[in-house]
């Protein structure tokens, strides 16, 4: 099994390395990191970045695709080079996914068009205008295309995919390994949880944000 994880300039780290953490680690499986060039790939901060080890050229027919989010997803869903090698790929995965806005990149290249999906809360809205379904779920399966919301959530896609593909055994055995056992110290994971001061906040700087227009 082949694990295509796709970069791309300022993509947002933990929506690709959390899932990569639990999915690389599945039996038999081989997990590579892809980008239109082969090389280092600069995160939305520009502090930190991951090698694509291999150009898209070369991953054609990967059994999962996996795309991060980040503020360079709004570039990524109208670089036709991404748009067609998402395509190609998709004709033959097993299981096509995201995080974040990563899913408005399926969504640039026809891939969720009258599909349930999900995306960081602050893009929805820019779901629909692709012709998806936003639900506000955290994590969304709709056949094979399986998308998760904002940044931490790819965690837990990983492992509903790890239950899908390795077994219930397999998924817990993994999670114990990672300890993810979250507790965290505010209840305001989300806007429906959160301080109305804190979703208009990030309503009001959305440049800053994961899901940053631009």
């Amino acid at each position: 099994m082949q694990i295509a994880v796709l970069l791309y300039d300022r993509f947002t780290t933990l929506d690709a390395v959390g899932p990569y953490e639990l999915l690389a680690r599945l039996p038999g499986a081989e997990t590579v990191f892809v980008a239109k060039e082969a090389g280092p790939v600069r995160n939305d901060q520009g502090s930190l970045a991951l090698v694509a080890d291999r150009p898209l050229t070369e991953v054609t027919g990967p059994d999962i695709v996996l795309v991060p989010g980040g503020p360079g997803s709004r570039q990524a869903m109208r670089d036709e080079t991404v748009l067609d090698w998402l395509r190609t790929a998709d004709a033959t995965s097993t299981w096509t996914t995201s995080v974040c806005t990563g899913s408005l990149v399926l969504a640039g290249a026809g891939l969720l068009t009258g599909r349930r999906a999900t995306t960081h809360w602050l893009s929805l809205e820019d779901l629909e205008a692709f012709g998806a379904e936003p639900t506000g779920e955290r994590v969304v399966f709709d056949g094979k295309y399986v998308t998760a919301a904002g940044v931490s959530s790819g965690i837990d896609m990983a492992l509903h995919l790890l239950g899908r593909i390795g077994g219930d055994t397999v998924a817990r055995r993994l999670q114990l390994l990672v300890e993810y056992d979250p507790r965290p110290p505010y209840d305001a994971g989300s806007p429906e949880k959160a301080p109305a001061e804190a979703v208009a906040y990030w309503r009001g700087h959305q440049d800053r944000a994961p899901a940053a227009r631009g």
